[in-house]
């Protein structure tokens, strides 16, 4: 098989236990960077880091809506268009509702 036959054949669909395993390390970096910011004595009202903590915040409740999706079984499928989202996406982004074209359109 020549690596342009491999690059079109698509990939399996992420295991609920490979699923999880991504999750469970995207919350955990996630964490370490909110600590982090906590340990910089930055105050509430600098911008930049209360900017920071506010997207750190959203990704780990994107991560926890995630399990939910694992658990009722609608993980990998885009919650627009009801399409998978392709396993390469979720590699990059596990917690991801979306597949591209759909995320694209509500940003």
């Amino acid at each position: 098989m020549s690596l342009d036959a491999a690059r079109t054949e698509p990939r399996e669909r992420l295991s609920a236990q490979e699923a999880r395993r991504r999750l469970e390390h995207a919350r955990g970096t996630r964490l370490v960077q909110l600590e982090a910011l906590g340990e910089t004595g930055q105050t509430a009202d600098d911008h930049l880091a209360s900017s920071q903590r506010e997207a750190i915040q959203r990704v780990l409740k994107e991560i926890d809506e995630a399990f939910a999706r694992i658990e009722d079984g609608t993980y990998g499928t885009c919650l627009e268009c009801g399409k998978p989202v392709p396993a390469e996406r979720l590699e990059i982004l596990p917690y991801t509702g979306h597949c591209v074209s759909c995320r694209r359109r509500t940003a």
